[in-house]
């Protein structure tokens, strides 16, 4: 199992807010992964909204693409909050990477994390609780989403579902039967 937490739940349920109160009371110098990109207004908006919600002093690293080659750049011992997995698969969705592309690189940022000795919350949107995408490529990348979630959820120490503000312990179906 890794050192990271994993934090999934819907658009607004308190995902990345319990992320940060997370890293916050670490109490430790903190480096923030951002993946998103200011491509209209409204992800402008939300980008800066993240940016005021937490602390000034953290570092913060932009990287749209290879969340893996960027987590590999920043020292083992820091902790880190990577928020999120959501856009990183859209933006790569976005550049026409494969679906099979797509989850070998959610391998190797399992594999990157695990090595890790510094503390890490990853955080990402469940999708696939909505409504049926009308598109192909919606559907395509709702399920290889998911997909992604699971592959990072299954090597995490934690993974935390967030609904309405509220935090819901998530365990491995193993361990139920």
């Amino acid at each position: 199992m890794g050192n990271y937490w994993f934090i999934t739940g819907g658009v607004r349920s308190g995902k990345s807010y319990f992320a940060e109160q997370l890293a916050a009371s670490w109490k430790t110098e903190v480096v923030f992964l951002a993946t998103a990109e200011a491509i209209d207004d409204d992800m402008t908006e939300r980008i800066v909204n993240h940016q005021k919600s937490r602390p000034a002093e953290w570092i913060t690293i932009e990287e749209p693409m290879d969340v893996s080659g960027a987590l590999g750049g920043i020292p083992s011992s820091s902790d880190v909050v990577i928020d999120c997995l959501t856009v990183w698969v859209g933006n790569l969705f976005h550049l026409g990477i494969t679906v099979e592309n797509i989850e070998s690189r959610a391998h190797r940022l399992v594999d990157r994390l695990a090595l890790r000795e510094g503390r890490t919350v990853v955080v990402s949107n469940e999708v696939g609780m909505g409504i049926h995408p009308e598109s192909e490529i919606g559907r395509q990348y709702r399920d290889c989403l998911g997909r992604v979630n699971s592959i990072v959820a299954a090597g995490s120490a934690s993974s935390v579902f967030m609904s309405a503000g509220r935090a819901v312990i998530l365990q491995d179906v193993q361990t139920l039967i």
